[in-house]
C-alpha cells in the first residue's frame, strides 16, 4: 500500500491536520444546510436568496475539496463522511419544513459568523505549523467572511 509522506514534522504535521479537518467538517455541513434552505426557502426576497445560498454551497464544496487535498499532500487522512460531519459539526441546524426569508437570513448570519471565527483561529494555528496550508485557509476565510458581510447586510 502506497503511503503519503509528509513535509512537516509530526508536530506541525498534528497542528496542520487539526485545522484542515475542522474546516473540512464546517464546510461540508456549510454546503449541507446551504442546500436545505435553498430546497425550503420562503418568502419575499425568495429569488436573491435561492441564488446567494447556491453561491454559498458552491464555495463550500470547492474550499472543502481544497481543504481534504491539502490534508492528503501533508500525510493527514481527512474524514469527509457523513457520520463524522453530524458527529463533530459545530453549526447551527435549520429547522425542517419551509423556512422564512429573514430566518434564512438570521441563521446564515450566525452560520457563517461561526465558521468565520473558527477559520480564523485555525489560520493563527497555522502560522508557523505550515504557512501553506495557512494560505489555503486565509482564502477561504476570505470568501466566507464576504458572504457574511453580504448576509448581515440584508438583516
Amino acid at each position: 500500500m502506497a503511503r503519503i509522506t509528509s513535509p512537516l514534522s509530526s508536530d506541525n504535521q498534528k497542528i496542520t491536520g487539526e485545522a484542515l479537518q475542522g474546516a473540512l467538517i464546517d464546510l461540508l455541513d456549510l454546503s449541507l444546510v446551504g442546500k436545505q434552505a435553498h430546497w425550503n426557502l420562503v418568502g419575499r426576497n425568495f429569488r436573491s436568496l435561492h441564488l446567494q445560498l447556491d453561491e454559498i454551497v458552491g464555495i463550500a464544496r470547492a474550499r472543502a475539496d481544497d481543504a481534504a487535498e491539502r490534508a492528503v499532500a501533508v500525510g493527514v487522512n481527512p474524514d469527509g463522511r457523513a457520520a463524522t460531519v453530524a458527529r463533530d459539526s459545530q453549526l447551527e441546524q435549520l429547522q425542517a419544513g419551509y423556512i422564512e426569508d429573514e430566518k434564512v437570513v438570521g441563521a446564515f448570519t450566525d452560520i457563517l459568523g461561526g465558521i468565520v471565527a473558527r477559520m480564523r483561529e485555525r489560520v493563527a494555528a497555522t502560522e508557523e505549523a505550515d504557512p501553506i496550508s495557512q494560505d489555503l485557509l486565509i482564502e477561504t476565510t476570505e470568501d466566507l467572511e464576504k458572504q457574511h458581510w453580504m448576509f448581515q447586510a440584508q438583516r
